[in-house]
């Protein structure tokens, strides 16, 4: 019966550490992955993407891009993720970044805007993949992952500042059409 007691104490304990450090957790084993693998993700777009019309680089300008020629997009039949590491495939649907059910119509890494073939890239979506680039543009891809990283864990996707803020472009851009 001790033994007992001592296993589900130790099990109460290790997981109530889990529960408060998990950010700790996923900055030290998931981070630093997931940022080499996105960095390299960035460089192969830059390198294979094709760059923004004159139409689409004014809608980068007026969002404040300041290197909006460095835009690149890259339509895929998928948007890429690191499937091969099974701790990031693990929190990428524990987050909800990929599953059963789940389609990333597009994403960014850096300048490069990975979007797939068969989705509609409209202006107001255009728009909030670029907050997005501007988002990193102000500070770094590292920063801006970390950061994305705690608000999901913290608010969720839809209520997450990143979103909200890249959101806000969907529906200013959309009035305008």
């Amino acid at each position: 019966m001790a033994k007992v007691k001592y296993v589900v104490a130790t099990l109460l304990i290790v997981s109530a550490a889990a529960a408060f450090f998990h950010q700790r957790i996923i900055a030290w084993l998931v981070l630093p992955p997931y940022i080499e693998w996105a960095a390299a993700t960035e460089t192969a777009g830059v390198a294979a993407g094709q760059a923004l019309t004159e139409q689409q680089l004014q809608l980068a300008r007026d969002i404040g891009i300041l290197q909006p020629e460095r835009v690149r997009l890259v339509y895929v039949d998928e948007v890429p993720f690191p499937y091969h590491n099974l701790l990031l495939k693990t929190v990428g649907e524990a987050l909800g970044f990929i599953g059963e059910g789940i389609i990333n119509n597009a994403q960014v890494f850096g300048y490069s805007i990975y979007v797939r073939k068969d989705y509609s890239l409209t202006k107001p979506r255009l728009a909030h993949e670029l907050v997005h680039v501007l988002q990193i543009e102000r500070s770094d891809l590292t920063t801006v992952v970390s950061q994305h990283f705690a608000d999901l864990a913290t608010y969720g996707y839809e209520n997450s500042p990143l979103e909200l803020e890249a959101y806000q472009a969907n529906k200013k851009y959309a009035e305008l059409e």
